[in-house]
């Protein structure tokens, strides 16, 4: 029997384009799915250079892999994971290495480690950030966990993806499920930058009334600068797009509400349970979940109606602080991710390389941008930076735009036009860089009703005050 040098289980159309994209590297690859029309179609859509095989039977799978046998699982993450690890781990043999490429949750990946170590199995974690133009084309990816599969799946990895520079996008993430809480992370500055980006657009619109071919030149504008990334890149298009039922811009006929779950909400949680502060992470989640109000929105609006907004006086002006503002949020939103992915890495004994982090998400990855070049500079200069605001290049960018941010955020606060992202990298910015923060008061208080101790500042150790009631 032939065999393959990789197996893919699961080839909806991720699985299905990034099979495609390893063929087309020089390697031979089997795919298996349980929906026999997808395996059929597998081999139909294939070149005649690539080696590919579609198979029904998993055992018939996993017997026309080489050894050791290398498989990609990308499937949904939770059940559907355990579902094919619970059939596929009987048919391996040890030294087999099983990879899950989904958006599984890290904690799941630790017991799956666990599970399949204990019966001589290498498991890993992948995250691969791209959508599906980018797992054919050539995504990011971000492996984690055992160090021996790792090396064995290198040259593959290197081979398929995105490239900056002749640079692939990837490296090793660090051990356990380094790979999964990376990609988790990237999600969660992935939804920030989004809303980001959303409120910029509500501001050019409502506050200084660009039409949508205007937006598009502002957005062309940008991406065409220091904000050159993905993310700006499709909103700029979207403004293009018209709708094939109204012949309208397609922008003006989708409904305002949105869900949030996965790794956006589990972004959010981690920094909460590890206690770091990613507030504008946290906002983008809770914006989501608010969107989805629709109905009690529309109500709310009728009770209490809005002035109608003033236009600035200088669009042009407006336009330029809009656009700093945005950079600037979307900077601090990075500083956010990144931190938690630092203090994550001491938590978890991860070792994550936050230089080779921003190096392979330069690429590739929806999160991508010019600005993660600075960022690049910044961790090769000192690895072990605990947060890329204490950077000087980075500070002297900072500098530069704040003031925009500040503009920016008032004129949304004045004219009753929600900011909450740009609001709240704002705050975290002058929390962040505040040497007194008023939380004595906060442990006044705690100490107060509940005798919860507090610290001094002239002096070590742990007080405790009988606070005395003032009756007037």
């Amino acid at each position: 029997m032939e065999r393959y040098n990789y197996g893919m289980v699961g080839l909806g159309v991720m699985g299905r384009n990034l099979l495609y994209n390893i063929a087309d590297n020089g390697f031979s690859i089997a795919g298996f799915d349980l929906d026999e029309e997808k395996v059929n179609e597998l081999e139909e859509g294939a070149t005649s250079t690539m080696k590919v095989k579609g198979i029904g039977s998993l055992e018939d799978f996993v017997a026309a892999l080489e050894s050791p046998r290398k498989i990609i699982l990308m499937v949904p993450a939770g059940k559907p994971v355990d579902a094919v690890l619970e059939n596929i781990t009987p048919l391996l043999s040890k030294g087999d290495i099983v990879i899950d490429a989904g958006n599984s949750y890290f904690e799941d990946t630790n017991r799956r480690i666990a599970d399949l170590g204990s019966k001589n199995l290498h498991f890993m974690g992948m995250g691969v950030s791209g959508g599906e133009k980018g797992a054919r084309t050539g995504p990011s990816i971000m492996p984690g966990g055992d160090l021996e599969a790792f090396n064995l799946l290198q040259p593959m990895l290197e081979a398929i993806a995105a490239k900056v520079d002749n640079e692939a996008c990837t490296a090793y993430m660090g051990k356990g499920s380094a790979g999964n809480y990376v990609k988790m992370v990237h999600n969660g500055i992935e939804y920030a930058i989004m809303q980001l980006i959303s409120e910029a657009y509500d501001l050019l619109k409502r506050g200084a009334k660009l039409n949508n071919d205007q937006l598009y030149e502002v957005f062309r504008e940008w991406n065409n600068g220091e904000m050159n990334s993905f993310l700006i890149e499709i909103t700029r298009d979207i403004f293009q797009q018209k709708d094939t039922f109204t012949d309208q811009y397609l922008i003006d006929q989708i409904l305002d509400k949105a869900g949030a779950k996965g790794t956006g909400k589990w972004t959010s949680e981690q920094a909460m349970e590890i206690g770091v502060s990613i507030p504008t992470i946290d906002i983008a989640v809770t914006s989501r979940i608010l969107s989805a109000y629709k109905e009690e929105r529309v109500q709310a609006s009728q009770l209490y109606p809005k002035a109608e907004i003033a236009t600035p006086e200088n669009t042009d002006q407006f336009i330029k602080e809009v656009g700093d503002a945005l950079y600037l949020a979307t900077l601090i939103s990075y500083a956010q991710g990144l931190a938690l992915l630092v203090k994550a890495s001491e938590e978890y004994n991860f070792e994550i390389p936050l230089k080779d982090v921003v190096k392979i998400w330069r690429g590739g990855c929806i999160i991508r941008s010019v600005l993660l070049e600075k960022f690049y500079t910044a961790y090769t200069k000192d690895p072990n930076l605990s947060n890329i605001l204490l950077d000087a290049d980075i500070a002297a960018i900072v500098k530069e735009k704040i003031g925009s941010l500040r503009k920016t955020a008032a004129f949304a606060v004045s004219s009753g036009v929600s900011g909450l992202g740009l609001q709240t990298a704002l705050g975290y910015f002058d929390a962040y860089t505040t040497e007194y923060l008023p939380i004595n008061l906060i442990q006044a208080q705690r100490d107060y009703f509940g005798a919860h101790t507090y610290q001094r500042l002239d002096r070590e150790g742990v007080f405790h005050t009988s606070w005395q009631s003032v009756n007037q």
